[in-house]
This record gives C-alpha cells, structure tokens and sequence, in this order.
C-alpha cells in the first residue's frame, strides 16, 4: 500500500503508517506542490494525507482508486467533498485535537489588539521607543467584564469563550446554527441573533466553518453595525471578512481593532495597510501551531488513512454518507 503526503507532517503519524507496512512519501520541497505533480504521484497511491494543497474534481477524478483521504486540518472547504463522496472516497479531517491551541491564538489576538501589542513592540525594534510619554499615547482597552460575542460556538468557539470568562469574567453571547446547550448551561452563554451579535459584542470571535452562505459575511454592511469600541478576532478562514471593507472599517473608527491569524489571501502581502495599523495584530496562520496540537493532527491523520485502507469507518469523517453509497 502506498501513502503519499502533499507535505511535511510530524513523523509520529509517518511512523504509524510506515508500522502498518505502507510505503510512505512525503512532498519536501519548499514550493507547494502543483496539481499535475500531485495527480502524477497519487495516480498510483491508495491514501493520501492533503497539507492544505486543493483537492479539486480534476484531482479526485484522476485519482479515483484512492481508498482513503485526510486533511491535516479540520477545516475541509479546500475539498471537493461532493466528488469525493460520488466516487466512493471517504475524507477524514482532524476536530478537537487542535480546539485549545487554535483558541489560545484567539486570545493572545485579543489581548494584543487590546493593548496595541504588536504595534508597541515594532516601535521599539524601529528605534521609536522615545524618553518620556504623553498620557494619551498608545491607548488600548481594558477586557474586564466586557462582552465576548462567538460566531460560530463549536470546539474551539467553546474554549474560546471559556478562556474569556475564566480571565476577564467576560459575558458571552453567540450565534451559530443551532444553539449550543453546554455553553449555555457551562458558561451561561446567550444565544443570539447574528445582527443582535453585530451590536452587543465588545469581541467579536470568528469560530465558524467556512461555507458559501458565509463567505464574505463581515463586510460593510456588518461592520456599520457593530460598535465603533469593538474588536474583531477571526481564527477561522480569511474568506470570511472582506479585507478591503475591513481596512476601510478600521481606517475611519467604525470598528477599533482586529486581530487575524488568516488572511484573504495568503499569505499576506507585505504592504497591506492592515500591517501598519496600531490597533492591529497579525500571525501567519499559527492557530494549531504547537508540538501537542500538530502531533496529535498527524496521528490523527494516521488513524484515518489506517481505517480506509482496512475498510473500516474513519474516525472522524466528514463524508459520512459515502458509507451509504457502498
């Protein structure tokens, strides 16, 4: 059996595979791989591990004989689940394992934007760092007994909203497609509307998948909306705020901050007015990255691509119904 990776994954996850007497390997080079390249390398493979390349119908049609996909991440917007379920190609992806890391890079967001962090620390590294200080310089704001509006209260809106009551007694308000009774009784979480999340919320988190219904949905409509004190987090997927409207919202005070670990596109170009602004803060797409979250994804992983290969149910498929097409 053969496995191919479109990309470098902790080895944890490498070995299980390599245990099972797979023949695994790996995408190495710095440049993503191409789409011709990665049909010519899985037209023969039997499961394939996807490092956020495309996963397009061209691909899937080419490589039909695959038994077996697994995203490393939980999002799987950048597959063509409809095609892989027609074909028979049950996808796995990776939930709850990276809840926590991904929401702490949610909070250290917020904290930063609060308190004008990043912005703070690029003036001393520029030299700007001058004698004395003027009263009103640099202000940020306080998070203590604010509200913490979640779109999107899954796992990691969840952990999200836990760490903000825990630290900062925040009140928590969310909309999501159906309401979520452990936040409500656990956290006393309020369920909302989106417009009524629009105007209450103090912090506004990003937490929900991206699909076509949300893609693009805070915009400027959204932002006239939301007070001109709020701050706007988004750990989820890029897409899901208009960048230009965003900049546009911050340059004229209708909202305060933003903190974004994902960016339309990415990565991001190094003159986007966003990187300028003191009441922003930035990561390149981090929200996993740690030693526990990235080997638990790769074991994860690993699980799935076993399972297809044996004919058994993935342990976390997004594709369920391809069950009931076999």
């Amino acid at each position: 059996m053969k496995i191919f990776i479109s990309g470098v994954i902790p080895q944890i996850g490498v070995k299980m595979l390599q245990e099972e007497g797979y023949i695994v390997e790996e995408w190495n080079h710095s440049q993503p791989i191409t789409l011709n390249k990665l049909i010519d390398k899985c037209k023969d493979a039997d499961g394939y591990i996807n490092v956020m390349s495309p996963v397009s119908g061209k691909f899937l049609e080419a490589c039909s004989q695959l038994k077996v996909i697994s995203t490393f991440s939980v999002g799987f917007n950048h597959i063509d689940i409809p095609t892989s379920t027609r074909l028979g190609i049950p996808v796995g992806n990776t939930p709850e394992v990276l809840s926590n890391a991904t929401a702490d890079t949610a909070f250290l967001l917020m904290l930063n934007v609060s308190r004008k962090a990043f912005f703070n620390y690029r003036r001393i590294i520029e030299g700007n760092w001058k004698p004395g200080f003027l009263s009103v310089d640099y202000l940020g704001q306080e998070l203590n007994g604010k509200t913490l509006g979640i779109f999107g209260m899954g796992r990691i809106g969840f952990k999200m909203a836990e760490k903000c009551k825990g630290a900062y007694g925040m009140k928590v308000i969310y909309h999501n497609r159906h309401k979520q009774e452990q936040a409500e009784k656990e956290l006393g979480a309020t369920y909302v509307s989106f417009e009524e999340l629009l105007n209450q919320a103090d912090v506004l988190s990003i937490h929900a998948p991206l699909s076509e219904e949300n893609e693009g949905i805070f915009n400027d409509s959204t932002f006239k909306k939301m007070k001109n004190t709020s701050i706007l987090i988004n750990t989820a997927r890029g897409a899901m705020v208009n960048e230009k409207d965003l900049i546009q919202a911050l340059q004229s005070g209708q909202i305060w901050g933003a903190g974004l670990d994902v960016t339309d596109p990415e990565p991001m170009k190094a003159d986007n007015p966003l990187l300028q602004m003191e009441n922003v803060a930035i990561t390149p797409h981090i929200g996993s990255a740690t030693v526990e979250s990235r080997n638990a994804m790769s074991v994860l992983c690993a699980k799935n691509i076993i399972a297809g290969i044996k004919g058994e149910k993935l342990p976390c498929v997004v594709n369920p119904e391809v069950y009931k097409n076999n």
